[in-house]
């Protein structure tokens, strides 16, 4: 069974962290992820920086774009990864853009993760249909998890038709903008979050956009099975380094 899915089994609210590959330098990703489970993380998206990001907003942008002058590129980052699951146990899941997965050539990077010991990908701009329709096939082939987002605008029909396909969980973006941290969550989410969870649907959700501490944390985790926490990560990496990483997920997770 896919290392997500058995972690979705747990009986606890889990914390996902996002970080981008490659920052704050080329070779920290590997330590960044070591870091992250030994403080008690859940699961890790590991980000593949990409030049022209739709749904990052300017934290995670500027942190992109410190990754690729870095150096950080698809063939760096699986190589930093080769030997990953010798150190990481924990799921891993690549989000990334797809251009760059294209160019690659999908099914070779679906066979390299396979290789790698990754578990999932976040497409936010591959299309469900097309993925439905081209990539499922290939992503089946290799054990690899395709998780979906909706947003507060995404119909119903929409979101039945991704339960529907997805075998792992669905990413519940927060609010219908790029990322970024909050302090709090107002009547709005909170109705989006009651709504989702009313449907009942057959895939766990995991929240993200707009999770910053321990209060969005316990919001987000009362409606969902867990929370991802970005930009507010990547502001303590800017800030700190790697240094400090326990004391980060404990101020969520300890509060």
């Amino acid at each position: 069974m896919n290392r997500i899915n058995i972690k979705l089994q747990e009986n606890k609210k889990l914390l996902s962290i996002y970080f981008t590959a490659g920052y704050p330098t080329l070779n920290d990703t590997v330590s960044v992820l070591e870091k992250l489970e030994k403080s008690g993380v859940d699961m890790i998206e590991i980000g593949l920086p990409f030049s022209d990001p739709l749904a990052d907003g300017p934290t995670i942008q500027a942190s992109s774009t410190t990754a690729l002058n870095n150096g950080m590129t698809t063939d760096v980052l699986f190589e930093q990864l080769k030997d990953i699951r010798k150190k990481v146990s924990i799921p891993l899941i690549i989000m990334g853009y797809f251009n760059p997965m294209m160019q690659y050539g999908v099914e070779k990077f679906c066979q390299k993760c396979a290789e790698i010991g990754v578990d999932g990908l976040i497409i936010p701009d591959l299309p469900v249909k097309e993925y439905n329709d081209n990539y499922k096939a290939i992503f089946d082939k290799y054990g690899l998890i395709n998780v979906f987002l909706i947003t507060p605008q995404t119909s119903d029909e929409r979101i039945k038709f991704i339960d529907e396909i997805s075998n792992g969980f669905i990413y519940m973006v927060s609010s219908a903008s790029v990322t970024g941290s909050k302090n709090s969550f107002g009547a709005t989410q909170n109705d989006y979050f009651e709504r989702i969870s009313a449907m009942n649907l057959n895939a766990p959700q995991i929240i993200g956009f707009g999770i910053s501490n321990a209060e969005t944390f316990k919001q987000a985790t009362k409606y969902a099975k867990g929370a991802i926490i970005g930009s507010a990560f990547v502001n303590h990496l800017t800030e700190n380094g790697i240094n400090n990483i326990d004391k980060f997920v404990s101020s969520i997770l300890d509060s």
